[in-house]
């Protein structure tokens, strides 16, 4: 068994979100005074499958508040490819724009280059949110045995925030609404 390096400098891109979105000033109430927070912070964890998308959008409508901030991660062979980089904010964008409609929260969004469930605990040690939400792949038990799963291993090792795994697109939208 090889021993795993979790201090290991990752790599990553912040993304530019579109401007489309108008910039909100922090709501200011009478009663909050100093260094009180306004929000929570979630993160979620993307790619370009359907079941990361149904766990975005149960994300956006179970999960968010008005004053929340959604911090996208999305984790990537290369961020020095171009093409790959390029698909990536893409997909960012879309689901920044949507978060605004449909939940109102600010999206803050990042890809990183690396293995996919390190990254995720990694990025969770370093913003500390109120949860970490992600899709599962949708293997059956003996594939995600035989080859791993990110879920799985996000579930045993992210110590600073409670992970939320949503069940693929597999169990119906009733899940969503």
């Amino acid at each position: 068994m090889e021993t795993v390096m979790e201090d290991e400098e990752m790599k990553w891109r912040e993304v530019v979100l579109p401007s489309l979105i108008p910039v909100v000033g922090e709501p200011e109430l009478e009663r909050e005074k100093g260094d009180r927070r306004r929000g929570r912070d979630i993160l979620i964890a993307v790619d370009h499958g359907p079941n990361s998308k149904h766990a975005f959008d149960w994300a956006l409508v179970h999960l968010c508040r008005l004053a929340d901030t959604i911090h996208l991660l999305h984790a990537v062979t290369s961020v020095t490819n171009q093409v790959i980089y390029d698909a990536s904010q893409a997909l960012m964008e879309n689901l920044a724009v949507e978060a605004f409609q449909v939940s109102m929260v600010k999206s803050v969004a990042r890809i990183v280059e690396g293995d996919p469930g390190k990254a995720i605990c990694q990025e969770a040690a370093r913003i500390k949110p109120a949860a970490v939400v992600m899709g599962t792949r949708g293997r059956s038990l003996f594939q995600s045995v035989l080859q791993g799963s990110v879920s799985e291993y996000c579930f045993h090792n992210c110590k600073s925030a409670p992970v939320i795994i949503v069940p693929g697109k597999d169990a119906g939208e009733e899940s969503v609404i």
